[in-house]
């Protein structure tokens, strides 16, 4: 080894020398910010099918991370069921009341004129009035009842699963607002991490440089900082679950340690865009189990119309037709279903308050142990950090390549 040309070759080119380590670490830095941005865009895909291109890791996988997300929610932190026992049937029948009173006085003129359009039209206007008003007041008891049995069955009328599954892929920019809100501190931490690790490879790879100036140093060791940031950095994000002192220093999982404004910040948003009173009309009015829906309104308006006729009811079917009559409560129920999402509008707010989803969310996240903290957050990241990591590795080597090339020439 002839250190007199190490030396003066070292000496000659020391600025190149001292700008390794500085590579490196915009190296660790700029995979870092690269791999994340990858995690998130393009929503779409851009490119040629099926392979060549690319689309955002989180947009790409939107079914399975929505999955993956409500299973660890239903399993930790909130059950259906509970939140509609939260529901009084009588405040939402008040609630209900005002709008379908106006809904019931065009339900009624509508299956009229439909089913007997010359009696009703021959009517005096006062008996007309009595048969609506008649049937506005029982409105409240009906719906009642109604909202009594959907609260009572509500795991057969409703599938939490395909609700938030169906708006998280409708709307991949709110999956990717979930993930990057709640992690924006952990991702801007993968960044800096990346640049620090990266200079402290970087002086190895300086030294390496000195005594080995072969084309391949350089690639290698950008993939390994690449690669080995990347793994360090997803690792930091959750361990160790809990603090450990390490030279002097408390170290602990970045989203363990604040798992308190972690709650915070994924209660909040949950509350505000997926789990919402009007989401969850919604999915029980037109969701994939709504015809179970259907057949409770309808038999409880059909109980409804029976005891509005009364004693008269044989009449009325005699007058009518069976089959007409049984023909007018369907349409009856129909009508009502078709009214109803308007009207559960007004019942959003206080829907919001009994429900409570927020603060139940934000205090059971909190008060979660470490491991079940991690159980919930980690499986959406686990089976796509290989693709972090190697878009890491892959961007390192190029890096490389390119530094051999400016070094070289």
């Amino acid at each position: 080894m002839d250190w007199q040309n190490i030396i003066a070759d070292v000496r000659q080119h020391l600025w190149v020398y001292l700008s390794l380590p500085f590579i490196s670490a915009i190296i660790g830095y700029l995979t870092k910010v690269v791999a994340i941005r990858m995690m998130f865009h393009p929503i779409e895909f851009i490119g040629i099918p099926p392979f060549l291109g690319w689309q955002g890791i989180i947009p790409r996988n939107a079914e399975r991370m929505a999955g993956l997300s409500v299973e660890a929610m239903t399993r930790h932190l909130i059950s259906v069921r509970e939140v509609f026992n939260r529901l009084d049937p009588a405040r939402v029948a008040r609630e209900l009341e005002r709008p379908l009173t106006e809904a019931m006085e065009r339900i009624t003129h509508e299956v009229a004129e439909r089913y007997q359009p010359g009696l009703w039209a021959t009517l005096p206007e006062f008996m007309r009035r009595k048969i609506i008003a008649r049937v506005q007041a029982d409105m409240p008891n009906t719906i009642e009842q109604i909202m009594g049995e959907i609260r009572a069955r509500i795991d057969q009328l409703f599938d939490l699963k395909h609700m938030v599954v169906s708006n998280l892929v409708r709307d991949k920019q709110l999956l990717n607002r979930i993930f990057a809100e709640t992690g924006r501190q952990e991702f801007r931490f993968f960044g800096t991490a990346g640049f620090y690790f990266g200079f402290g490879i970087g002086l190895v790879q300086m030294v390496t440089w000195v005594f080995y100036k072969e084309p391949w140093v350089l690639p290698t060791f950008g993939l390994f900082v690449g690669f080995a940031s990347d793994w360090l950095a997803l690792q930091m994000l959750f361990r160790p679950l809990r603090p450990r002192t390490v030279m002097g220093l408390k170290v602990q999982g970045l989203f363990l340690r604040r798992q308190q404004e972690v709650a915070h910040d994924y209660g909040n948003l949950i509350a505000d865009q997926i789990l919402t009173p009007a989401k969850f009309w919604e999915a029980v009015m037109q969701g994939p189990l709504s015809d179970r829906l259907f057949e409770v309104v309808q038999r409880n308006v059909k109980q409804a119309v029976d005891e509005q006729a009364g004693a008269a009811r044989p009449l009325v079917a005699l007058v009518i037709g069976s089959k007409k009559y049984n023909e007018m409560k369907h349409a009856v129920a129909e009508a009502l279903m078709r009214e109803l999402p308007v009207a559960l509008q007004s019942v959003n707010r206080y829907a919001e308050d009994a429900m409570d989803i927020r603060n139940t969310l934000i205090e059971r996240m909190r008060a979660m142990s470490a491991e079940q903290f991690e159980g919930m957050l980690r499986p959406v990241f686990k089976q796509d950090e290989w693709v972090l990591i190697t878009v890491g590795a892959v961007l390192g080597f190029l890096v490389g390549e390119l530094q051999v090339f400016l070094m070289m020439h």
